[in-house]
């Protein structure tokens, strides 16, 4: 039977935003509740060698990390559910959300953290050949390639990151990048640059994913444009890694609060504040320069501050956010 769940402040979204605003807050006796959605952990959970979050000399294994955040929300006091949020009011107060369970939350403020997702190349075959040859994670998929033939589509941390993992699975891993440098961080270049399973294949785009022909649909190879020399050819390989980037996780927010031309909420500077007065959002649903864990971290610590000063100055009666408008929070 669907529950409703009320409480003073509400998070959306398990990864280490969400997490760390969930600890501040119970700390400050706002007993939070927190939505896990549909990737409890965040990004982080399809992340092995973990090397620069602060306070371990070594390198730490992601879905460990994420573990050991939600271990300590709960332990000051969190109530995590598991559960996705398919529809959000924030047009009055209390702020209304329904899960994908039935269940119904109101809450006094929110803090949005629902992080970001893959972006795809949308070319033909991609979508038909998910789970066939074609992913965006490989550390969930890498497993399957092993001994074979892979190729990176990509020029950023992601990407390089990406083919480093691969290169210790695959036979061989081809990184495939549109323009003629990286972006990626110059260690992490420099690594990718010396491995000998790692070959790069600078002004290049993937314009289809090509399927075998037998019973079972299986990626057999990728079709190539040359940008330079504007030619077209085939490189034959098992699996296709995605690597370009995410989009803001924001679509149930559009149209209800203040985003960018690319979907990521905004909030006033040097704070979690949005356009909505007591909503806050926090982590990669409104960073698109940073884009890291300890950056997504802060973010959520500050968005647990902001909401507790809000929380002071605005009366659990206040009819809506209209209401609030002239509070300095």
């Amino acid at each position: 039977m669907a529950e409703t769940h009320r409480t003073r402040l509400l998070i959306l979204g398990a990864g280490p935003a969400g997490y760390t605003a969930a600890i501040y807050a119970a700390r400050a006796g706002l007993e939070p509740i927190l939505v896990a959605g549909l990737q409890p952990g965040g990004q982080l959970t399809i992340t092995t060698d973990v090397e620069n979050y602060p306070g371990f000399a070594a390198a730490v294994q992601g879905p460990w990390l994420m573990d050991q955040m939600r271990a300590q929300a709960e332990h000051v006091g969190t109530r995590i559910i598991q559960d996705v949020v398919t529809e959000v009011a924030l047009g009055a107060r209390p702020f209304r959300a329904k899960g994908d369970s039935g269940d119904l939350y109101e809450a006094s403020a929110l803090v949005i953290a629902t992080g970001a997702q893959a972006r795809w190349l949308g070319i033909p075959g991609e979508k038909e050949l998910s789970g066939f040859g074609v992913s965006a994670c490989a550390t969930c998929d890498g497993f399957f390639f092993r001994g074979k033939e892979v190729a990176v589509i990509g020029g950023g941390n992601s990407a390089v990151e990406e083919a480093l993992y691969l290169a210790g699975l695959a036979s061989k891993v081809t990184l495939i990048h549109r323009r003629d440098s990286l972006r990626a961080e110059r260690i992490m270049q420099e690594r990718l640059f010396k491995h000998p399973k790692i070959s790069v294949m600078w002004n290049t785009t993937v314009e289809a994913a090509l399927a075998n022909e037998d019973r079972f649909p299986a990626l057999r190879a990728l079709k190539l444009k040359d940008i330079v020399g504007g030619g077209h050819f085939e490189l034959p390989v098992h699996g296709m890694f995605v690597a370009i980037g995410h989009d803001p996780a924001t679509a149930l927010f559009r149209g209800q609060i203040e985003t960018d031309e690319d979907g990521y909420i905004v909030t006033e500077k040097g704070s979690a504040r949005t356009s909505v007065p007591g909503v806050f959002a926090a982590g990669d649903v409104q960073d698109r320069i940073y884009r890291q864990a300890v950056t997504a971290a802060g973010s959520g610590c500050m968005a647990a501050l902001d909401a507790e000063k809000w929380l002071a100055h605005i009366p659990d009666d206040a009819p809506s956010p209209a209401a609030y408008d002239a509070v300095d929070a």
